[in-house]
């Protein structure tokens, strides 16, 4: 089927303002949009620039926004996005963060973020026998955000960014959630820093657009709200 993309480019070096470009090319409905668009790069246009890595929507880093829907290009095939000969497929970078190039964003902000709620196991009390034992049940409380795949997509989604982008985020909570849930760790109060602050949890508004965006289906704004009762609930009791 033939289709036409019209992509957002830039180039800083250039001096010229952000613009969208054409691209009419053919593919089959079941092609993912990632080789439509590195079959454009190798065949077309050379200096179209995106993230790319695993093509398997494992590692996240070619999320962007597709019919201005927060996607990722190797999960979404022609058929989600065009329905008919002719159609026309819409490609932004991810809102939010500062475009380095096309559809290429600048992550230090996220992931300056995604630090400073220590995004890993702590626990300096030494493990009985040879390992922490946890039980299936407890690793069920937090199964659903260990699926993120710090993509940013929410963080593109997420309606808080408009007004306020100091916002921790909601991949952030989320992640910092997975291990205060954790029945092996002992971080809490460290993560609480960051958490309990007018740009932490409490400027989450609850739109869902996390949740809705999120192509792993993690229930982002669900655990955003668990987090809050949990500090809510700490804050009262001590």
């Amino acid at each position: 089927m033939r289709i036409i993309l019209k992509i957002k480019r830039y180039n800083p070096e250039s001096g010229r303002k952000p613009y969208e470009q054409v691209y009419e090319t053919s593919a089959n409905p079941t092609d993912r949009l990632l080789n439509v668009l590195m079959d454009i790069k190798q065949k077309t246009d050379l200096s179209l620039s995106f993230r790319k890595s695993c093509a398997h929507g494992v590692c996240g880093s070619d999320a962007m926004r597709i019919n201005g829907k927060e996607r990722l290009a190797c999960k979404t095939l022609v058929q989600d996005v065009a329905e008919t000969d002719g159609a026309i497929i819409t490609i932004e970078p991810l809102r939010h963060f500062p475009v380095l190039r096309d559809l290429i964003v600048q992550q230090s902000s996220f992931f300056d973020k995604y630090r400073s709620v220590k995004p890993f196991l702590i626990n300096e009390e030494p493990p009985q026998e040879k390992e922490r034992i946890q039980s299936s049940e407890q690793r069920s409380m937090f199964d659903d955000p260990t699926s993120c795949i710090l993509c940013q997509a929410c963080f593109s989604a997420c309606p808080v960014f408009d007004e306020n982008v100091r916002f921790i985020g909601p991949a952030i909570i989320a992640q910092a959630f997975r291990f205060n849930e954790d029945s092996r760790d002992r971080g809490f109060d460290a993560r609480r820093k960051a958490l309990d602050t007018p740009d932490g949890i409490w400027a989450c508004e609850n739109h869902f657009e996390c949740t809705r965006n999120c192509p792993r289906g993690i229930k982002v704004t669900k655990w955003i709200n668990q987090t809050k009762k949990r500090i809510s609930e700490h804050k009262e009791n001590n």
